[in-house]
């Protein structure tokens, strides 16, 4: 499998009380090197990869009709760890503008520690997992990078049992469909910085007001057998509630639309894109009962309604409105959905026009 990163970290300053490095290092320490390939399996996969990035934007672009004029660029190639030290990265750069109240020096000692550990330890469980990601905010000028890790690429193809050439182009095309969104839109970008960090800002830091709700969110738990986003917007005041229903609606978005034009080339350009869909949805709710139970704690089953959801409200805006119609959700944060309009296309149809 490629090489990690070898360009050296730079120094990680986040408006969050996190030990990044000490996030980096836990990570790296806890997660398995993957899958064994040969050293000509591994180099073939990791050009091919880097190549078809470039290649997946094109027929996305195609598919959507955004980017036109974009450089075509390639991806880059990591391992596990590699994707770990990234989305740390990625993640303190994001929560960067968080404007949070000061904390005792002892106190944001430990409370790092314990954070940068808890993250790692998180970022380990991912990173098996992950095929690939479009983090807005990386890179060395922090414009932007698309990874893909090619040891979960391989072991995933091989599970499923799928053309490798087929599987590693179809990969690329949710990420390139994820890189054209923040490149191709020019507020985007801004606009969920700037959410993050008025989730973060808006914290109850203190607790105070998550006990004065622990009776209600006892009773929320029964109700939801512990449906970790229904426990979560518990936890929130009515200002952080409010932005949280703006990302997750964003991300939901995001996630579905990508989704959607993943599978809508078709098999002109993935030809078994059909026998991967289908097995990879198999796979999505599999696994044992610790990981399903470590998937639900994590929030990952929670990601993948956001899937279902915002793909079905993708399907049906573009069947209704042709993809110029859907493409009204870019033109400015007022003509994103809301939740409520994810649920209900015809709604946002009805505001939009």
């Amino acid at each position: 499998m490629p090489p990690a990163l070898t360009q050296p970290p730079a120094p990680i300053d986040s408006g969050l009380p996190v030990n990044w490095d000490l996030a980096k290092r836990t990570a790296s320490r806890l997660m398995s090197s993957g899958p064994q390939a040969s050293r000509a399996e591994a180099r073939e996969l990791v050009v091919r990869l880097r190549a078809d990035a470039a290649v997946a934007e094109g027929h996305v672009r195609t598919v959507t009709g955004l980017g036109e004029g974009l450089p075509l660029l390639p991806a880059d190639v990591v391992d596990r760890p590699g994707w770990a030290s990234a989305a740390v990265d990625g993640m303190s750069a994001l929560t960067s503008g968080a404007s949070l109240p000061r904390t005792p020096k002892v106190a944001k000692a430990v409370t790092g520690t314990t954070a940068g550990l808890q993250i790692g330890s998180v970022l380990a469980y991912l990173g098996g997992r992950v095929l690939g990601q479009y983090d807005p905010f990386g890179g060395a000028d922090g414009a932007g990078r698309l990874l893909l890790v090619a040891p979960n690429v391989h072991a995933a193809q091989r599970a499923l049992d799928v053309p490798s050439t087929d599987f590693g182009l179809w990969v690329c095309l949710h990420e390139a469909t994820h890189r054209l969104q923040f490149t191709a839109v020019p507020w985007l970008r801004d606009f969920f910085s700037g959410q993050v960090s008025a989730f973060l800002s808006l914290a109850d830091t203190d607790g105070s007001d998550v006990l004065t709700r622990l009776p209600e969110i006892a009773k929320r738990m029964r109700e939801t057998r512990g449906d970790a986003l229904a426990v979560i917007e518990l936890l929130q005041g009515p200002e952080q509630r409010a932005v949280l229903d703006r990302l997750l609606a964003l991300t939901t978005l995001l996630e579905g639309h990508a989704d959607h034009v993943m599978d809508a080339v078709g098999p002109e350009v993935v030809p078994s894109v059909a026998t991967i869909r289908e097995r990879f949805t198999v796979r999505r709710r599999g696994g044992g009962l610790l990981d399903r139970l470590l998937r639900a704690l994590l929030g990952v089953e929670a990601k993948m309604k956001q899937y279902a959801v915002g793909s079905a409200f993708t399907s049906y805006v573009v069947l209704a409105a042709g993809m110029g119609g859907f493409n009204r959700v870019w033109e400015s944060p007022e003509t994103l959905p809301t939740r409520a309009e994810l649920a209900d296309p015809a709604a946002w149809l009805r505001r939009v026009g």
